[in-house]
């Protein structure tokens, strides 16, 4: 399985990364949306992109509704990891195609959780 976690924080790249890595994912990263998309251009498809909502150059809405416009992106599950709590956002997000959603501060239990509602098999 292969996931790309894009928020602009360098540490929660990393804590998720460690997270997914434990679950036997290979990880990529990126600080933006923008970014995030070259890196499925040069990587091709995932099955997971953790996404914060608030970043430079391309929000993760922004970034999430860029996807669901592709086909080839149409199997990627897409989970926001963000810092974001309105009831407002969460629909926003879910409505553009967001798979779940998670509210920052967020524990491993909550991600493997979420990965397993989404039907990726965590050990």
């Amino acid at each position: 399985m292969r996931a790309l976690v894009i928020d602009d924080s360098r540490a929660i790249r990393m804590i998720l990364g460690q997270i997914l890595k434990a679950l036997k994912f290979e990880v990529f990263n990126a600080g933006h949306g923008l970014e995030a998309l070259e890196k499925l251009k040069e990587t091709g498809p995932v099955d997971l992109a953790l996404v914060d909502w608030n970043m430079p150059e391309m929000n993760g809405y922004e970034f999430v509704c860029e996807v669901r416009k592709d086909d080839k992106y149409k199997d990627m599950r897409l989970m926001m990891v963000t810092t974001e709590t309105e009831m407002s956002q969460v629909i926003k997000a879910l409505e553009a195609g967001a798979n779940e959603y998670v509210m920052k501060p967020f524990t491993k239990e909550m991600i493997v959780e979420k990965l397993t509602i989404m039907g990726l098999s965590v050990e």
